[in-house]
């Protein structure tokens, strides 16, 4: 916790508990930021952004400047916990090359989802994400069976996932993954105690499958029994 000094609407100032981010959103970088000014309205006490703070990287390569926004119950406005900073330099999550090209278009629908939720967007970044799986999925069906390429893309993916794929770690991955990225587009939750983390858990499990089934059939092409 650090102690700053936070201006009012009236133009008072006062002494004030915050704590400071850890991380700049431009650069990605672990810092202590150095504090420039603060400033507090009192018309939004419980609101995530009554307290904006601005903050300048102490990383040479990077010196921007960025908005750190607190919120309080506290009518006093003694202490504030940390909400978010922005702006926000966004990176696109990279895939490895076999995924890249079983399925572009899954790269390209996780990426846009991954953009959503680091802006905060956490209520629709998950349809994203079950979108991107959908596509993962038939894509590597393809990939393997280019001749029903049609038949595939018109199939339910829940009967791509149980009847098409034959890696049961794979297809057990994938088949959860589903359940939760369902989850995201319903009313109703099914699986409570779960949530985005655990969805994007599992398309992880999923691709490291994808992966290493990849690998375990490349190798052998590469290396033949008899050749040294």
């Amino acid at each position: 916790m650090k102690n700053i000094t936070i201006r009012f609407e009236n133009g008072d100032g006062k002494s004030a508990l915050i704590d400071n981010p850890d991380t700049c959103p431009l650069c990605n970088n672990g810092i202590d930021p150095v504090f420039i000014y603060g400033y507090c309205s009192t018309k939004k006490i419980g609101q995530d952004d009554c307290l904006q703070v601005i903050y300048r990287c102490t990383k040479e390569k990077c010196q921007g400047l960025f908005v750190s926004y607190y919120r309080t119950l506290d009518p006093n406005c003694d202490r504030f916990i940390y909400i978010k900073s922005r702006p926000i330099n966004k990176k696109d999550r990279e895939f490895t090359d076999t995924i890249e090209s079983i399925s572009p278009n899954f790269c390209l629908i996780y990426n846009q989802a991954h953009s959503a939720e680091q802006d905060g967007l956490t209520e629709i970044c998950g349809v994203g994400y079950r979108k991107s799986l959908e596509f993962l999925i038939k894509d590597y069906l393809i990939s393997r069976e280019p001749g029903r390429t049609e038949e595939i893309k018109k199939k339910f993916l829940g009967k791509c996932i149980s009847e098409e794929i034959k890696n049961d770690n794979i297809k057990t991955m994938a088949k959860r993954a589903v359940w939760l990225g369902n989850d995201e587009t319903h009313y109703l939750k099914r699986w409570e105690g779960k949530d985005l983390n655990d969805l994007k858990k599992l398309i992880d499990a999923t691709l490291y499958w994808i992966g290493m089934e990849k690998l375990a059939e490349d190798i052998p092409l590469e290396m033949p029994e008899g050749q040294k």
